[in-house]
């Protein structure tokens, strides 16, 4: 189940599996179908996105349970940002109510014995219902509609490669980040225009 491996071998010697987003691979996400009910998986101090290649560590119990369970079946979990950081174990009413689909990409047990999931956000969902809490929380979801701004848009165009760039700029000046967080953003990965509120929990598409 587990592949045993240092983050950068798999950076360094198989990169061929990271998932670059074209028109063609952004269009086909738009027209998968958003599953009716979801294994949830909440995350702190970060928000993915649609098309997205994120690595997240994953420490607690449940969500070690779950993705082991999504990895040996479809791979399809559903990533909530929590709305408090401090809180060790959510339950339902403490995520936020937007989410993303995400197809896990590799399971794997990093030699300090922790266990690191590589995931790629997909299309963003809205939570509707719970299901069950044990042994990790799982609930019934729709489709949140995208509302995006028009490509010819200069300013918006200028807007995502300044943002991209601060981003790699802020971590490379932050020795408390780890350099594993701007694997999405160097390899050219579309982000879609909304903003990362919007993303949390509100139906806001402006960035």
């Amino acid at each position: 189940m587990f592949d045993t491996l240092n983050f950068q071998d798999v950076v360094d010697s198989e990169t061929e599996f990271i998932p670059l987003i074209t028109s063609e691979d952004e269009e086909e996400m738009n027209n998968e179908e958003t599953p009716l009910e979801l294994p949830i998986l909440p995350i702190r101090n970060t928000v993915l996105f649609p098309g997205v290649v994120l690595p997240i560590t994953v420490g607690r119990d449940k969500s070690i349970k779950l993705v082991q369970d999504a990895y040996a079946g479809d791979r399809t979990v559903g990533v909530v940002s929590q709305q408090d950081q401090e809180i060790e174990d959510p339950n339902f009413d403490q995520l936020n109510k937007i989410g993303t689909v995400a197809k896990i990409i590799r399971l794997l047990k990093m030699p300090d014995g922790s266990t690191t999931v590589i995931i790629q956000g997909k299309k963003r969902f809205e939570l509707m219902e719970l299901v069950a809490e044990e042994p990790y929380i799982r609930a019934k979801v729709s489709e949140f509609a995208e509302i995006k701004p028009k490509r010819s848009i200069k300013k918006f165009e200028a807007l995502v490669q300044s943002l991209k760039d601060l981003a790699l700029q802020i971590i490379k000046q932050s020795p408390n980040i780890p350099s594993e967080a701007a694997f999405a953003i160097k390899f050219r990965v579309r982000l879609k225009p909304i903003s990362i509120s919007s993303n949390a929990n509100t139906s806001s598409t402006s960035k």
